[in-house]
């Protein structure tokens, strides 16, 4: 699965870069939640709007292989893409002994769309998922309501509402919905007596109150001379997942070096025999957010343009009506970072600057930092985020 790690880490930061030019806050995501859900379309795309898929979530190099295959048979394409998702769902799927992590999709579409028996049976084999008919022509807010209450049935109930009052219509004819539900405990546990108040500097000027958790333990960690940054790696329990941080040095340092960092960057930083294990201050906080995207701007920005245009779009692998086209794509995030550890999508850790013996490192996040989880078995990044404002 090394090839869907690579493919995370490019489509999670090349989104993320679009993400971060609309959002003067905090931006909080899962790329492996979404490229599941962009899989599903691929499912039943053809043409032009597969090959904009295809280009979006893998390289020039993956598609120019997957390309040869195609020539030799449609069947063979068909597994070398989508069997990577299916074993890295099955994997997610069996973490749950430590963690209770959930990648769950589903299609929304209008009932009185033939969907072709081939296409769903594909949708339920490779991506756990299925498509369900509702009445977007007759009963648009019934459809919202049911919905809404999938989302929230699969986030044990902390996604609420994740369609607001008459944002859907009878022009409707397919919503995409991807939710990712995340619960684990850190490999250590923050002693909830050291946690006090402390200031999150949004820039030089500005400060917030966040209440700071407080460990000294071995961790991860490398110092990233050129960006003057420092990465930090905090594991959930049997090391299953992890979460990094990269802090920048300068309390308005992290724009300065958003554009300067690749996805094999990454992928370098953080890879075996590239991190120590070091002593460390680490300062987290202890706090919840919330947050939703409406994404299929951001993906048109990426070269999905026909994949939402309703006189080009082909997926006539998902349905032979011709008219058939996704007009809602939504991702929605939920976190909550504790001493005990997480409940969300993501995490995110915060410190601040103290004075400590000669050998302990200090990962104080006081300002604004990149973040992201990794599953390390696939070495797929399944969150990835800014944190700038408690």
């Amino acid at each position: 699965m090394e090839w869907l790690g690579d493919m995370t880490a490019h489509f999670g930061l090349d989104l993320f870069k679009l993400l971060n030019k609309e959002n003067n806050g905090n931006v909080f995501f899962s790329p492996a939640s979404i490229s599941t859900a962009i899989g599903m379309l691929l499912l039943g795309a053809r043409g032009a709007t597969a090959a904009q898929l295809r280009k979006v979530l893998f390289s020039e190099q993956d598609t120019e292989s997957l390309r040869v295959k195609a020539e030799e048979k449609e069947i063979e394409k068909t597994e070398e893409i989508h069997h990577q998702f299916q074993m890295f769902l099955s994997e997610i799927s069996k973490l749950t002994n430590n963690h209770e992590l959930k990648i769950a999709n589903r299609l929304f579409g209008e009932k009185t769309y033939l969907f072709l028996q081939k296409y769903l049976d594909y949708v339920e084999k490779y991506y756990h998922a299925s498509l369900e008919p509702v009445d977007f022509v007759n009963a648009a807010d019934e459809s919202r309501k049911k919905i809404n209450s999938w989302v929230e049935s699969q986030t044990h109930e902390k996604i609420k509402d994740l369609f607001p009052n008459a944002s859907l219509n009878s022009s409707i004819k397919l919503v995409v919905v991807n939710v990712v539900y995340f619960k684990g405990q850190w490999d250590r546990e923050f002693k909830k007596e050291q946690t006090k108040e402390e200031e999150f500097w949004l820039d030089k000027n500005t400060s917030k109150p966040v209440l700071m958790m407080t460990q000294r333990h071995t961790f991860s960690f490398t110092f990233l001379k050129d960006l003057q940054a420092k990465i930090l790696g905090i594991p959930y329990k049997n090391n299953e997942l992890s979460m990094f941080v990269l802090l920048p040095n300068d309390v308005d340092g992290l724009e300065k070096i958003i554009d300067k960092i690749s996805p094999e960057d990454l992928k370098e930083w953080t890879g075996p025999g590239q991190m120590e294990e070091r002593r460390v201050d680490l300062r987290l906080p202890r706090f919840e957010v919330a947050d939703s995207y409406d994404l299929q701007a951001p993906l048109a920005a990426l070269g999905l343009e026909e994949a939402f245009s309703e006189p080009k779009a082909d997926y006539s692998g998902m349905s032979p009506h011709s008219t058939l086209s996704a007009r809602k794509f939504l991702h929605r995030s939920f976190v909550v970072v504790t001493e005990e550890g997480t409940e969300a999508t993501a995490a995110t850790s915060i410190g601040f600057r103290v004075t400590l013996e000669p050998d302990y490192e200090t990962v104080h996040c006081n300002h604004p930092f990149l973040f992201f989880v990794r599953h390390n078995e696939s070495n797929s990044i399944l969150f990835f985020g800014r944190f700038s404002s408690p």
